[in-house]
């Protein structure tokens, strides 16, 4: 994979409004770590809520937390995660760069698909999360969760590759890590959807220089 460079948060000095962000996420956090409106309160080990910088351009969902992830309360920590952890840094992101979450913060027994009821209760912490990161751009990741947030049955292959709006925020569908695991033949279309949305996501940038450059003279 051969990643390339563009504009991303600056990460060196904490600004009034990563601290300011840092403090709603830890609000929320707070609020949303003792939840317990569906039964998975009862199984999990960890309320796993989410990782990352607070004003990342880039926010990573996938479906939920698996057995390490609830073991360490951490998204994308197992196998899968250093697999994800790769394809961030083939397009030029660190791991603490981006904004890494699930729409489940607690596992499903078995690392079942997520129930109706699982979801409904467990949609609102993600969106508030969104809500204060306001992200330039979501990647999701596997079938079951682009079509649990974007309400939909399509298929993979038709939402994979293209731009999808979704509440105002631009969004990009790939394949889930665990299953690229199970079948490496599928990395390169990983790839190239990756490429996609890297195109778009330097597009944003030069046009937000080009604004700010505007207000500036």
């Amino acid at each position: 994979m051969q990643g390339f460079l563009f504009d991303k948060p600056e990460q060196s000095t904490p600004s009034k409004g990563s601290a300011s962000k840092s403090e709603e996420l830890a609000l929320l956090f707070d609020t949303a770590k003792t939840c317990s409106k569906c039964m998975l309160a009862g199984s999990r080990l960890n309320f796993v809520f989410g990782e990352g910088n607070p004003l990342a351009h880039l926010v990573v969902i996938g479906e939920a937390p698996g057995a390490e992830e609830d073991a360490s309360g951490r998204p994308f920590v197992g196998r899968s995660g250093q697999l994800l952890d790769k394809i961030l840094l083939a397009a030029s992101f660190r791991r603490e760069e981006v904004y890494i979450c699930n729409i489940l913060k607690c596992r499903p027994p078995g690392n079942r698909n997520p129930l109706n009821d699982e979801i409904a209760n467990c949609m609102p912490w993600l969106l508030q999360q969104l809500r204060i990161i306001k992200p330039k751009v979501i990647l999701m990741l596997g079938k079951v969760a682009a079509n649990t947030i974007l309400g939909n049955t399509l298929s993979l292959g038709t939402m994979r590759g293209k731009l999808i709006q979704w509440k105002g925020y631009d969004c990009f569908i790939t394949y889930h890590p665990a299953a690229l695991l199970r079948n490496p033949n599928w990395k390169k279309g990983c790839w190239e959807d990756i490429q996609v949305m890297m195109r778009h996501y330097a597009t944003i940038c030069d046009e937000e220089k080009l604004t700010e450059k505007r207000v500036n003279e």
